[in-house]
């Protein structure tokens, strides 16, 4: 079993891997209030489970709050990004790994 390090991201946000496979990874995304996730876009398939906190995500041209116990699938290519509106903890698995994590 491999620990791998927690990775400052940007203001307010950290990353760690918590699981990996070339055909899945499983990654925590630590977010403090106010911290943003940048709109971006990737060609892995992505589930976000809300653990805690409050966010408010942008997929595509959709925006929409979500809170504890959400979960989500955001499809290949689609471009998408958060803002933390409470101290929160996001749970992302990726198909495949994203290779750039590691």
């Amino acid at each position: 079993m491999t620990t791998f390090p927690i990775i400052s991201t940007g203001p307010g946000v950290t990353r760690q891997v918590l699981a990996d496979d070339p055909a899945l990874m499983v990654v925590a995304f630590h977010f403090a209030a106010g911290a943003e996730g940048a709109l971006h876009h990737h060609p892995h398939v992505q589930a976000t489970h809300v653990a805690a906190g409050r966010f408010r995500f942008s997929l595509g041209d959709t925006v929409r709050e979500v809170g504890p116990g959400d979960t989500f699938l955001i499809p290949s290519g689609v471009d998408h990004g958060c803002l933390c509106l409470e101290d929160g903890l996001l749970i992302d698995s990726f198909a495949p790994r994203r290779d750039d994590f590691l």
